[in-house]
């Protein structure tokens, strides 16, 4: 049997207010916010004593979510370089197609956002950019053209 669908990616971060307002200037919403900690999380994760907060955004259209995770216990361990290049190896980015990628451009930028290179047109198809934001998550937005 195939997978059904893809549910969520989770991002582990230290600021989860300031992230969750990023993701939600966006235009994402919040789903819910909730402290997680027990055995059963514990022995899903791999991890001892674990106290957690989370906070769970989906898309407008319902069909993505993005999960948020604040640890308290144990503490998060940081990545190196903090704002590591785009071609560093593993996760660097989430892609959302947007229908202003200026408007949302200069929504982020009041959470922090900078642009990672320049906001480029893809032949008639696209216009894209990186942003990164909070904490050094980068984001991908697309606006299709025509």
């Amino acid at each position: 049997m195939a997978i059904q669908r893809m549910d969520n990616v989770l991002i582990v971060v230290d600021d989860l207010d300031a992230v969750i307002a990023f993701f939600v200037e966006l235009g994402m919403e919040l789903e819910g916010k909730a402290p997680l900690e027990g055995r059963w999380a514990e022995r899903v994760i791999g991890l001892d004593d674990v106290q957690q907060d989370i906070a769970m955004l989906r898309t407008p259209d319902g069909h993505g979510r993005v999960e948020l995770a604040k640890f308290h216990r144990p503490k998060a361990i940081a990545a190196e370089p903090k704002d590591a290049p785009v071609n560093t190896l593993g996760m660097r980015r989430i892609m959302f197609a947007v229908d202003d990628i200026e408007d949302v451009i200069a929504r982020l930028r009041t959470h922090g956002a900078e642009l990672v290179g320049e906001l480029e047109q893809y032949e008639d198809i696209y216009r894209l950019c990186y942003v990164r934001g909070p904490e050094g998550i980068i984001v991908g937005l697309a606006e299709q053209l025509g």
